[in-house]
Order: structure tokens, then sequence, then C-alpha cells
């Protein structure tokens, strides 16, 4: 049975920037933190940052779905190694520390804000995040792929809504924004742009698996910039956000910046809405994170000692819904470190490994076989 024509130009161009999207807006971007961190803190100077963040997220998403496209490497290891050959375990590590620090900081920030949203118990919360995570891992990828769709409208219906309240609920303001530090250089602004790309190259392997649609360059050039607008979009809207509100003091140094903005124009029922839509956001980072670790343990199964690779051929549904499971509690214990100390610390160090282990060589050895593979 053939594939109807629009459901084929959604699978082909829509798909793979709706599930980087998806796996990006975790934690530390749905709360604000992020933005703050690598925009909001410098002022109106920000923007630099996110013309860099736009422009590095497009570039690298055309330069990883051509890649794929051309050497027909869906699956994470044969795409890795084709770019830092023998290193690839390295890249392995590092993927495996980021994907912690995602899911720790969703962790804290899910326990935080559907408290304080919600008025549910900490605990509550984690739990059902924990059990709606471990879930959709063991339902597989058709369920995630339908989740992570419906997840993304929702995140943007949100995203837009709140934008609005605030643009619309707080007066323009002139001059240097508060909690901005006006010392800073635009070079120190444009490398954070830069150090932000950098350590969300850990979402590039999550995609891998729906690229297997794309047959043409002009396929993963389009779906490669609507890439970049998707991840781009909602940093924006909260960066216009932080620019427009007056005491960005309290924003800049909050957990949950999005909250002390909403809570400034409103609350209410606004607050609560927020705490359901971030809780799905949460989700869906958590899932999107968890799924590509777990499908990389499957996929290396063959490179575990000769007597375990011969009796763990490959992971059962439960095996899967377990190891996931395993993951989360593992983030609960570092989700204690809190998330400004975890976005503003562990990403910034993760940062130059990914810049190292995958930009760099994405855009030397990678641009080098796509010219001599492609077609």
């Amino acid at each position: 049975m053939s594939v109807p024509s629009n459901r084929r130009w959604f699978q082909r161009f829509l798909l793979p920037p709706i599930i980087l999207q998806s796996v990006l807006i975790g934690g530390g971007y749905a709360t604000g933190r992020e933005v703050v961190e690598y925009a909001g803190r410098f002022g109106s100077r920000g923007w630099f940052s996110v013309a860099v963040i736009f422009v590095g997220f497009s570039v690298m998403s055309i330069l990883c779905f051509e890649l794929a496209r051309v050497s027909r490497s869906y699956d994470y290891k044969r795409w890795i190694q084709q770019l830092i050959g023998p290193l690839w375990p390295l890249f392995d590590v590092l993927l495996i520390v980021m994907t912690m620090l995602v899911i720790a900081v969703m962790v804290a920030a899910a326990g935080t804000i559907l408290k304080e949203t919600l008025g549910v118990p900490e605990i509550v919360g984690m739990s059902v995040t924990f059990l709606a995570v471990a879930l959709l891992n063991y339902l597989g990828e058709s369920v995630i792929e339908r989740f992570k769709t419906w997840g993304t409208l929702v995140l943007y219906m949100g995203y837009v809504s709140f934008a609005w309240i605030v643009l619309d609920g707080v007066p323009a303001t002139e001059g240097p924004v508060a909690g901005s530090d006006p010392s800073l250089s635009v070079a120190t602004v444009l490398g954070a742009g830069v150090l932000y790309v950098g350590y969300n190259l850990a979402v590039y392997p999550v995609v891998l698996f729906s690229l297997h649609r794309q047959s043409t360059r002009s396929d993963t050039v389009l779906s490669g910039l609507l890439a970049g607008v998707m991840m781009t979009i909602p940093f924006v809207l909260t960066f216009l956000c932080i620019l427009r509100l007056e005491a960005a003091d309290e924003v800049i140094g909050a957990e949950v910046p999005w909250l002390v903005m909403l809570e400034g124009v409103g609350g209410g029922w606004v607050v609560g809405l927020f705490g359901v839509v971030v809780g799905w956001t949460l989700v869906e980072t958590a899932v999107g994170g968890i799924h590509a670790l777990v499908d990389r343990v499957d996929k290396n199964m063959g490179d575990l000692p000769g007597f375990l690779a011969k009796r763990l051929v490959t992971l059962s549904a439960m095996q899967r819904g377990v190891l996931a499971g395993l993951v989360l509690v593992l983030a609960m214990g570092l989700s204690r470190f809190g998330i400004i100390a975890l976005v503003a610390t562990g990403y910034g160090l993760l940062a130059y490994g990914f810049i190292l282990l995958l930009a760099l060589p994405l855009l030397t050895v990678g641009i080098a076989k796509i010219v001599r593979l492609g077609r």
C-alpha cells in the first residue's frame, strides 16, 4: 500500500526537524535557563548569539542529514565511525554523560515546575515522569514518533501563547536590560552561541533513524534549514520576553526563568498551563535522549566480550524499558546539583568535547565524504 504524498512530504522534510527540536528543548531550554545563560544575560547583544545559534544548527543539520543520505548510514555507530574512526567510543562517552546531564536537568525541572504550578509533590512529579518515559521507550519507535509530533505542536502553541502574554502584558523598556553585563565583549557573546550549538550536537544521533526517507540533496538541505528554524524559534521567543521584562535581575537569577516571567504578568491558570506544557516537553526530552542511548546499547551488543555477545544478541522490549528506568534513576541522583549548576558548568564543559569530536570532523571529513559520494 502506497503512502499518501502529504505524509511522505511530512516524513522527508518535517519529521527530522521535529525530532531534533523535541530532544533539544529539554529541561534547561523549556525552563528558560539555557536562554538566560547563552543570550539573555548579554542584554540586546544576545542577538549575536541567536544569529550564531541559527546558522550553527542549520549548517550542522544539513551536513548531518546529507552525510547520512550519501553514505546510507542511518545508525549512530556507522555514522560516527566514518567521521572519527577508532575514536568513536570517546564520542559515545560524551553522549552518555550529556544524556545523563540533560535528563538530570529534566528531572530537577519536572519536580520544581510541577510543584510550583500544579501543587504536585516533587516526588510524585518525578515518579509520573519516570513511568511515562519508561513506558514510551518500551512501546517503541512508532509510538515515540507520534508522541514527539503532537508534543511539538503543543510546545509551539504553548511558547507562542506564553510569549504573547508576557510581551503584551509588560511595557517595552529603554536602555540595557537589568541584570545584563555591558562589559562583556561581542566575541564573548558570539562564543556563547558557539558553545550552545556545541553541546547540543548531542541531539543529532537521535534523528538518524528517521532520515532514510530523504532521497535527494534538496531534501536534506530543505529539511536542515527547517531544523535550524524550528530549533531557534522557541529560543527567540524566550529571549524576547527576557529583553522586555523590567525585573530581569530576578529572571536571570532564577532556576526557572519562565515561571518568574509568567507570575509577573498574572500567574494563575497561565502558570498551571505552563506546568502541563513543560511537563510534556520534559518527558519528550527524556524519551528522545534515552531512546538514543538504549538504541546505541542495542546496536553495539556485538562489541561485548565473546560469551556475552552470544547471549545478548539484542534487547527485548522489557529490557529496553528496564534500561530506560535505570538511566532515569541515575539522573535523579545528578538532579540534586540543581538546574543552574548543571546548565552553566556541565553543559559548557561538554560543549568543547562535542565541537572537537563532531563539529570539526563534520566540517572537514564530512564535507569531503559528501563531495566524494554526493549524488
